[in-house]
């Protein structure tokens, strides 16, 4: 199990990985709403990295991407938004 530190890593890896894809970084900048500036003004706020995973939580094909990208196991994006603020309430039911 993930520490929230780890956690906050691993989200923002997982932004860096994102924000290099202009396709994907646009995608996600139109559904959160968030202009550049937002976006490097949240860049520590746990709440905004938990987003960011819930975001790519939404496609199976990005976490691959992702996470072969950052060489972590594919669970460590779950793992991470658990360990993050809202995480503990997911009902995928």
């Amino acid at each position: 199990m993930m520490n929230a530190s780890e956690a906050e890593a691993t989200a923002l890896k997982c932004l860096t990985w994102l924000i290099a894809h202009d396709d994907l970084r646009g995608i996600f900048m139109g559904a959160s709403g968030l202009s550049e500036d937002d976006l490097r003004s949240r860049l520590g706020e746990p709440e905004f990295l938990g987003a960011v995973l819930d975001f790519l939580l939404m496609d199976d094909a990005w976490v691959v991407q992702c996470c072969d990208a950052q060489q972590m196991p594919y669970e460590a994006i779950q793992e991470a938004r658990v360990a993050l603020p809202g995480g503990q309430n997911v009902n995928w039911t």
